[in-house]
């Protein structure tokens, strides 16, 4: 019975971080979207390979707060499983929604609205059928879990998709596929979480007196984790400056939180020992969850396009003769003249 309660305590203790963990996050999303706008407006959009936001101040209160937010995710996972964890992220996109609709004039329409308690009761059905996960108790025990078959070719396969997407991928379709970049985020984050959490485990058996450093194992999941974070913020950065905000949080959180729970699943074996209805709930609470997220994001407004020359109404056409003098109103034939070079001005853009 004090094992179970133990359980249950734990698993409290990391819902109530990955919550906290979520409204850190939500809004990091606003605030590095309007500091990588500001950015890209001086001329060094993230999109274009440029490092121009690292200048900016607003940037780094958005990363500052994404830090605060991932610690508080980093600590949950040494509590509680991934498979209940990963999908409570569904709230950071109600926040980033709610903050966008204020803040990046974003709308949030009713049907959106409609798609946060989705994701809201998700969430709920999610925590209230969640597994309760025995601790390891030592790091050694961790890496037998990742040495084993099943999870190595896991964990090959999404280093091969990775470096598909960002070698091949990338240069090509990366600034009109959305997939690609969240994709490389997702796929990345997948392994991010499993090396994080055997990170916060290792912490957490030193912090009660078990020292895990001396193991060469706790290095090598410290290793990975830092490579895998590097990655997932720098094309996360790029996702986020090239597409709507709107766009990206749900799809990023669909395919992470998948892809996540499958790893845990591999690695972890979450799912071992419970009955069938649990994980059937379980499985439908991500459902509805993900449903939420793919209303919120049909209900949001696009962002205007970015391309100078897209046809806007109204236009203003500008005719310079050759020798310089500013013609008079032409026929749409006559635009078309050698002797008139047009300059389109949109409006949209003053």
């Amino acid at each position: 019975m004090s094992s179970s309660t133990g359980l249950f305590a734990d698993n409290l203790k990391g819902v109530l971080l990955a919550v906290a963990s979520s409204a850190f996050i939500g809004a990091s999303f606003i605030v590095k979207k309007k500091g990588l706008k500001r950015a890209g407006a001086a001329g060094s959009p993230a999109a274009g390979g440029g490092y121009g936001y690292l200048k900016e101040p607003l940037w780094w209160v958005g990363m500052i707060t994404m830090i605060v937010g991932e610690i508080a995710n980093f600590v949950a996972y040494m509590f509680a499983p991934a498979v209940l964890v990963t999908p409570l992220g569904a709230l950071s996109i109600i926040v980033s929604a709610v903050l966008a609709h204020f803040m990046l004039n974003e709308k949030l329409q009713k049907m959106g609205v409609m798609g946060c308690l989705l994701c809201i009761v998700g969430s709920t059905v999610i925590v209230l059928h969640a597994p309760e996960e025995e601790s390891p108790t030592s790091v050694l025990q961790i890496w037998e879990l990742a040495t084993q078959p099943a999870f190595l070719l896991y964990a090959a396969s999404a280093v091969a998709v990775s470096l598909v997407l960002i070698f091949h991928c990338s240069p090509r379709y990366g600034e009109t596929n959305i997939i690609v970049y969240v994709g490389i985020c997702s796929v990345i984050g997948s392994l991010t979480v499993m090396s994080i959490k055997a990170i916060g485990i290792a912490i957490k058996l030193t912090i009660e007196g078990t020292n895990q450093a001396g193991y060469f194992q706790t290095w090598i999941f410290a290793m990975v984790s830092v490579s895998c974070i590097v990655t997932q913020l720098n094309y996360l950065n790029k996702a986020l400056d090239t597409f709507n905000t709107a766009v990206v949080s749900p799809i990023y959180y669909a395919m992470f939180t998948t892809l996540t729970i499958l790893a845990s699943a591999i690695m972890f074996k979450d799912w071992s020992g419970q009955s069938a209805s649990s994980i059937a709930s379980e499985l439908c609470g991500f459902v509805t969850v993900l449903s939420g997220t793919l209303v919120l994001h049909s209900t949001r407004d696009p962002d205007p396009p970015s391309d100078l020359y897209t046809p806007l109404s109204p236009k203003i056409y500008w005719h310079i003769q050759e020798n310089g003098e500013v013609g008079r109103n032409k026929d749409d034939d006559d635009l078309l003249s050698r002797d008139f070079i047009t300059l389109v001005r949109q409006d949209y853009f003053v």
